[in-house]
């Protein structure tokens, strides 16, 4: 799926679905999501999403017999959504660092964000609140890549990978609150994106400050780095 294309209201596939098992999942799992980024995790079961779906609660159950099974499955479906959007339809892929355009996947992770923006938040508190968030499809291939990138020469020393990539998540996720409170149309909330991709790019490039001119504190932080690759 494309970035900013969002997977909310095809109906075609809905009236698909009654013939065909894999378009009726894809129709639950749509009509999960958008359950979930209406009411969160806690307003989710099995027979509203089927009803919401158009198709028959038996049915429902018997792609997910639980309300768990579906969370978790919504969950990964969305990310393989968003994977898409940044890397390819190739799940089996091998990115290099050398190989991706840095703003193209920034960019295509911020267009997915603002056109998905609730349920994008959805799936990122599930991510993150996971004790093993490498079960996601999206974030084992972008901390995977990220960490390859700070092995490599073309990366600053001492980056903490785990540390960034929430970082980056975050900000991508949280940064269509803000702009959709100011924005009124489709084209200006594009454009906030890009700003939003256009300032992550400039602080990879070159950061907030200029260490010369905080010799301490760059010090400090030089001895944090030290520590934890010790401790590593």
């Amino acid at each position: 799926m494309p970035a900013g294309a969002g997977f909310y209201g095809d109906s075609e596939l809905t009236r698909r679905s009654k013939r065909n098992p894999d378009g009726t999942r894809t129709a639950i799992l749509q009509a999960a999501g958008k359950l979930l980024a209406q009411d969160g995790p806690e307003g989710l079961s099995v027979s509203q999403v089927a009803q919401l779906a158009g198709v028959n609660r038996g049915t429902a159950y018997q792609h997910f017999p639980s309300r768990e099974l579906l969370l978790a499955a919504t969950t990964a479906w969305v990310s393989d959504q968003l994977r898409q959007a940044v890397f390819g339809d190739d799940p089996s892929s091998e990115h290099t660092p050398g190989a991706m355009d840095p703003m193209r996947m920034t960019e295509q992770m911020a267009a997915f964000a603002m056109e998905n923006p609730e349920f994008g938040r959805v799936w990122l508190f599930e991510v993150l609140s996971s004790s093993k968030p490498t079960n996601d499809p999206f974030w084992s291939q972008f901390r995977s890549l990220f960490e390859k990138f700070a092995q490599t020469d073309l990366a600053q020393p001492g980056i903490d990978v785990e540390v960034h990539a929430v970082i980056m998540l975050i900000g991508t996720f949280l940064w269509p609150v803000f702009a959709r409170a100011h924005s009124r149309t489709a084209k200006e909330r594009q454009q906030m994106a890009k700003r939003f991709s256009s300032e992550m790019l400039r602080l990879s490039l070159h950061g907030t400050m200029r260490p010369e001119k905080f010799p301490e504190l760059s010090a400090r932080v030089d001895k944090a780095v030290g520590t934890r690759k010790k401790a590593k």
